[in-house]
């Protein structure tokens, strides 16, 4: 029966997705029509085949597929976006890149957007679920709640990237700072955002173990605030049901205001709390150590989870928002820092008594580093919230080697080791293919990191330096145009950073499908659930 009612849904999908396609108003919403289309009828003609098949018996065990896929999506849509960062950093450099015959599809402009939401929701997103997944399952000795239900998840979470990928490249975005895609993908993100709720969540409920591990408490937070600060900032009115257009509930500095709520949350939740989780259960893991001091874990938690979300406001100082929002935004930032330290002080003392696994265990290394480069982008968020150094780091390249320490440090590093960890337990191995090249991977991606994020902020202070500087009549001494010659040598230091970066990544590719699909004995004893 209920085969039969997907069939009909899928069936009405399709067929909807074909009339839209006929009647779109515009080229992005019509290519996301005939993709809908294509996707409703393959399921349906899949599902009508398996239709009157016997039933399986119910799975017992851990649902470990979705989470193998997982670490497969994740591994693609980083080398994609990383890809994508290192060419559009040296168009930065060599404006000639913005070639004319892929105009305007290729030009900075749109693979900017795409590069940023490629790493952020399609690398770290898939990470996060996948991470989740096996987390929230050994923690809970409980299978995923629902079924088939976190295949959902992945399969419409990775559409809805597909779909926001194409837009960004065919010009159909909110025009936001993040940059948005439009309506229909914001609904059908809050849908696969509800299910994956409902399954982490169904977990815990069902779950054997009576204690709820901390690294869920991080995981569950990051869910429920992400779907809150999607929904507020997305409210929109689509100007026809068979267009990509929509108008903003929000407009003028309330708009301002709702969009730094929303991306430096998106920070603090999506880039922060949901990367602690992972690193509450890996670093332990891989370290062979119980977590340093639970008590400082729960302090952590709740200071973060309830300082975060005041912050954004230090993003719009000397604009037209009120000061005293502005400062109230700067203030918690500054508060912040304390939290956020205490978060890194209880990983790096999970080694306590294990501190020589830096030196023989290179995943380890990896983690260790990225925890480093958590501490200090921590301290450095909210020293460039303060008003007086705000007034210089704004605008500049600055604010691009702050984020890209901590994304590339913080949360590539930590990503990396959980895929290290995990593709040798997934695929029943004994060990990884190299540790060699793990070992390769850590270098080229800490020098990547070095020389990007030091030529950045370089340039960025050199930047704010040059846009006040003012002669004895107190005219600006310098055009923008000279800001932008001054800068080029720091940015080809910057593509050469991001393309060793890109090449660490290009290894881990290959050890990982070394690891999974070359020719290696089965580990003697399957993993037991951890």
């Amino acid at each position: 029966m209920w085969d039969w009612i997907k069939i009909v849904a899928l069936g009405l999908i399709a067929l909807f997705a074909a009339l839209a396609a006929n009647f779109a108003r515009d080229l992005a919403y019509q290519v996301h029509a005939v993709l809908i289309m294509l996707v409703a009828a393959g399921l349906f003609i899949w599902t009508v085949r398996r239709a009157d098949e016997p039933r399986p018996a119910t799975p017992t065990g851990y649902m470990d597929g979705v989470i193998r896929a997982g670490a497969i999506a994740t591994t693609f849509w980083g080398l994609a976006g990383f890809l994508v960062g290192v060419f559009i950093a040296f168009q930065l450099a060599f404006p000639a890149l913005n070639f004319a015959w892929a105009e305007p599809f290729a030009n900075f402009g749109r693979l900017r957007p795409l590069h940023t939401s490629a790493v952020i929701f399609a690398f770290g997103g898939n990470a996060l679920i996948m991470t989740s997944f096996y987390v929230v399952q050994r923690t809970s000795a409980a299978r995923l709640w629902g079924g088939n239900l976190a295949w959902f998840v992945f399969w419409g979470y990775n559409l809805f990237i597909v779909l926001a990928a194409t837009g960004y490249l065919l010009g159909a975005t909110q025009g936001k700072e993040y940059a948005e895609p439009e309506w229909y993908i914001d609904l059908w993100l809050t849908i696969v955002w509800v299910a994956y709720l409902l399954v982490f969540l169904g977990t815990i409920i069902k779950r054997k173990e009576p204690h709820i591990y901390v690294a869920n408490w991080f995981y569950l937070s990051f869910i429920v605030t992400i779907a809150m600060l999607h929904i507020v900032n997305n409210l929109s009115l689509p100007v026809s049901i068979f267009g990509s257009k929509s108008v903003q509930v929000f407009s003028g500095v309330q708009d301002a205001m709702v969009q730094w709520w929303y991306g430096h949350n998106a920070v603090g939740f999506f880039l922060t709390a949901g990367f602690l989780g992972m690193m509450y259960y890996f670093v332990p893991k891989q370290a062979e150590r119980p977590i340093y001091s639970y008590k400082l874990s729960i302090i952590h938690f709740w200071a973060l989870i309830f300082l975060y979300i005041w912050a954004g406001p230090h993003h719009l100082h000397y604009t037209a928002l009120p000061d005293w929002a502005s400062t109230l935004g700067m203030v918690f930032s500054v508060i912040l820092w304390m939290p956020s330290w205490g978060g890194m002080i209880n990983g790096l003392m999970t080694l306590s008594g294990a501190w020589d696994k830096i030196r023989t265990d290179p995943i380890m290394r990896m983690m260790v580093i990225s925890l480093g480069f958590y501490g200090m982008s921590t301290f450095e968020g909210p020293m460039m919230s303060i008003r007086a150094v705000n007034s210089l780091s704004h605008y500049t390249d600055w604010t691009i080697g702050h984020v890209h320490s901590g994304a590339l440090g913080w949360n590539g590093m930590i990503t990396f080791s959980a895929l290290y960890f995990l593709v040798p337990r997934l695929w029943n191995r004994e060990r990884l293919y190299s540790l060699t090249l793990v070992n390769w991977h850590f270098w080229l991606a800490t020098i990547g990191i070095i020389l990007y994020a030091a030529s950045m902020w370089v340039t960025g202070i050199m930047e704010g330096l040059m846009w006040r500087e003012v002669d004895a009549q107190g005219f600006l001494v310098n055009s923008f145009a000279d800001t932008v010659a001054a800068k080029h040598p720091m940015y080809i230091v910057r593509g050469l950073g991001g393309a060793m970066y890109l090449t660490g990544a290009l290894l881990m590719a290959y050890n990982l499908w070394m690891t999974a699909f070359g020719k290696h004995h089965a580990a003697t004893v399957a993993t037991p659930a951890e």
